[in-house]
């Protein structure tokens, strides 16, 4: 297996942990089986398992799927919903370019 070429901070892993531990529950709550949702999900049995503990390297697309077949799919929408430091930002007026300013390309 290829070693994972991004850095998950702890507090950022224990965040995607407790998330999976929220998809086994609500699993657990409507009495499926993991059989049924990874059937149900087009997925793989060890797949559903590495969302059910968190795991940063499935793709949020397989999160997605998992979270419709369980009902919850519109919880993703609250996503970034209440960006308070954004709105802060915004409301103090501090202007931040969309992107780096030109190189200037003199003499190539």
């Amino acid at each position: 297996m290829a070693e994972s070429k991004f850095i998950i901070l702890p507090k950022t892993k224990k965040i995607l942990t407790e998330m999976g531990a929220n998809i086994k529950l609500a699993r657990l709550r409507r009495k499926l089986s993991s059989e049924q949702v990874a059937a149900r999900a087009n997925i793989s049995r060890p797949t559903l398992s590495a969302i059910e503990k968190g795991s940063p390297s499935v793709s949020i697309g397989s999160y997605l799927i998992v979270l419709q077949v369980l009902g919850l799919e519109k919880d993703l929408l609250v996503v970034a919903k209440d960006d308070e430091l954004g709105r802060k930002l915004q409301d103090a007026n501090i202007s931040t370019r969309a992107r780096a300013p030109k190189r200037n390309k003199s003499h190539g």
